[in-house]
């Protein structure tokens, strides 16, 4: 019990809620990751198709930690291009060619203090790609490692992932 009201504060401190109304309002305490910038800005490209899946249709991300951006295809078209932060000096990123171990909708830092890591996706060892709230530093590295996405973004994406199947997708990253 006292883990799980450390984790909702450590969460409420890193996602600044402000009072006992915006969790009311959300409906849920997982619904609180589900929330984009309040400002009107975007830190994302936006979509750019959204294809029809079959059951056995193949998804590959690709990370280009050169650029901090992830494009998102199917076998047809570009579904998704974002911006992502990546692992700052000290920090590296892996390179290589990778599929999804495991998703979770919210995990929680077992390295970094709790910190929320909202819309999962494991692809190497201890390394996802997830949303974060420090939506200021994407396009730029920050990381301590993972790709951190928009949250709105990571929710999109692992809602595909989820559709298509992890032994159905690819994670590539890559120096261009």
């Amino acid at each position: 019990m006292i883990a799980m009201l450390r984790r909702f504060l450590l969460a409420a401190l890193f996602f600044g809620l402000a009072s006992s109304s915006t969790l009311a309002a959300s409906g849920s305490f997982f619904d609180l990751f589900d929330n984009g910038p309040t400002d009107g800005s975007s830190h994302s490209v936006a979509t750019v198709t959204k294809a029809s899946r079959s059951s056995g249709s193949h998804l590959t991300i690709t990370i280009d930690i050169s650029t901090q951006s992830m494009v998102v295809e199917d076998e047809w078209n570009t579904i998704y291009a974002f911006d992502v932060s990546t692992g700052r000096p000290g920090h590296a990123t892996p390179t290589g060619t990778f599929r999804p171990i495991r998703m979770h909708k919210i995990w929680y830092s077992s390295k970094y203090e709790n910190a929320p890591m909202p819309w999962s996706i494991f692809f190497h060892g201890g390394y996802a790609i997830h949303g974060t709230t420090d939506i200021k530093h994407l396009g730029h590295v920050a990381s301590h490692g993972c790709v951190r996405l928009d949250p709105k973004n990571a929710k999109l994406l692992y809602d595909l992932v989820q559709q298509v199947g992890m032994q159905n997708t690819k994670v590539k990253l890559i120096r261009s």
